[in-house]
């Protein structure tokens, strides 16, 4: 199963973001991102493409150094550009330079000062970053401010916000970096209120959260009423989308359990070492290959690469899997009750010797009226049969092994769900103890049990996929670790 498919959603941000050059650029919600340097304007901007091929990003100060835009689509239909300006460097310098224009001419705005600055600065000019800034911020219709809360609230920040506040734009003041910051959080919010700066948002382009992002576009609404529909609709779109990338990476989860507890190795010997040791290895490299396969495709589905997770290398015990006929995981899978007159007859007057090696007579009887009642059991489970009369053995996956996979399954899907795309630290998926059970879904003993009580469910197929079962547990499945996501 491949998911490049389900890049559509970054593709058609990233692709068709040209398109923009040949429409009416005035048509669009033009918003300036705008704010000291390295406050994370980029990384904003980044984290709401979900791409880290946006712009550049560095520790020093300075990064950005010209305007560069980026357009937000809701399906093929543009919505809004958003404008990544150079960091404003020398607010003190700014101010006086725009003092000075207002004393010259005592008759002009504060936005035709903001023009005659602009006007008047070259190329060559030390506050040419400055204009660039101001230039955008006079051709946008909202203004998002960021600022890095870990920073106290210095009088060089003031002096920016009474700065943009003369472009007589909307300005949305936007909270980064605000994990185990709220003190500091609240010291930047008392602060903003004496510019009568109420509406303001906690967006943290490191820890992502969807909410955040919907809140952003939500606020946009009640500043830019002309725009409401156009804004719905990209807050409709982007959640669907969402909740499909969400769902998509659930399923894989779910895929990578099922094969992992339905995979048995064989062995014939009991006292053969060396075949023992290779069935082991092999288990062992299954199941280590198909977590590895499952990482890739959840890196692919939420747009992120490798070099974003590091996952140890799982522990692989080995249990012996045995064939349970009468186990309800094997009866329900064809319809049947343990209860039912038929089966209860025949296990109590035989039932299934598979354990010493053979079919005993009654045996025999109990699998023809199994057989009786419509349950094909050797069409579906004769290999597994023949191969125990035969003295085979199978070795499988054991309970701690798939909790443990189920859980940094868990984990990883929630970091994934939570990590911006302007984040450069590497996520670490460590190893889960079974102490973490209580995060197991509900059930599981039985889950498992049914699992590898079904060997070909390994694989998707038709016959699986539409089996009322299968589709229970999978449900169960994803249902917990969306839950827990």
């Amino acid at each position: 199963m491949r998911y490049s498919r389900r890049m559509r959603y970054h593709s058609i941000i990233m692709n068709v973001a040209d398109k923009a050059s040949h429409q009416d650029i005035h048509s669009l919600i033009n918003i300036a991102v705008v704010g000291h340097t390295n406050t994370g304007k980029t990384s904003l901007i980044r984290t709401m493409l979900r791409s880290n091929q946006f712009g550049k990003i560095e520790d020093g100060a300075g990064t950005t150094r010209h305007v560069e835009r980026a357009t937000i689509f809701a399906d093929n239909e543009a919505i809004l550009n958003l404008h990544d300006t150079p960091g404003i460097e020398d607010s003190h310098a700014l101010l006086r330079q725009l003092k000075s224009i207002g004393t010259h001419h005592k008759s002009f705005s504060p936005i035709e000062i903001l023009e005659k600055f602009i006007a008047t600065t070259s190329i060559d000019d030390p506050l040419e970053q400055e204009a660039k800034v101001i230039r955008q911020i006079l051709r946008s219709d909202v203004l998002l401010y960021i600022i890095d809360v870990r920073e106290p609230v210095l009088e060089k920040y003031l002096i920016e916000i009474e700065i943009l506040s003369k472009a007589m734009k909307p300005i949305i003041p936007v909270f980064n970096f605000i994990a185990n910051h709220t003190a500091e959080l609240a010291i930047w919010r008392k602060k903003l209120a004496a510019f009568n700066l109420h509406t303001s948002l906690e967006f943290d382009t490191v820890a992502f959260s969807f909410e955040a992002e919907k809140r952003l576009y939500q606020k946009l609404q009640t500043l830019v009423e002309s725009h409401y529909d156009q804004l719905q609709k990209l807050i409709n779109y982007r959640a669907t989308v969402w909740d499909q990338l969400c769902l998509s990476a659930a399923k894989r989860i779910v895929e990578l359990i099922v094969s992992v507890a339905c995979y048995r190795e064989s062995k014939r010997n009991q006292n053969d070492s060396h075949a023992n040791s290779t069935a082991a290895q092999k288990l062992k490299d299954f199941v280590r290959k198909s977590e590895q396969s499952c990482l890739r495709d959840l890196l692919t589905i939420f747009n992120f690469s490798e070099k974003d997770i590091a996952l140890q290398k799982i522990p692989v015990s080995n249990g012996q899997w045995q064939l349970d006929i009468f186990a309800p995981g094997v009866l329900k899978a064809y319809g049947l009750d343990i209860g039912s007159a038929a089966l209860k007859g025949a296990a109590t007057g035989a039932g299934i010797d598979l354990m010493v090696g053979g079919l005993s007579l009654g045996a025999a009887t109990a699998l023809g009226a199994i057989a009786g009642t419509g349950w094909s059991t050797f069409k579906r489970y004769g290999k597994e049969i023949k191969a125990k009369i035969q003295g085979m053995q199978w070795l499988c996956a054991d309970e701690s092994t798939l909790q443990i996979l189920y859980i940094r399954q868990q984990q990883l899907l929630s970091k994934l769900m939570h990590r911006g795309h302007a984040a450069y630290q590497v996520d670490q998926i460590d190893t889960a103890t079974v102490s973490a059970s209580e995060k197991l879904p509900s059930n599981w003993p039985d889950i498992i049990s049914t699992l590898q009580q079904n060997p070909a469910w390994d694989k998707p197929s038709s016959a699986r996929n539409q089996d009322p079962q299968y589709q229970s547990i999978e449900a169960k499945l994803i249902n917990a670790l969306l839950a827990n996501g």
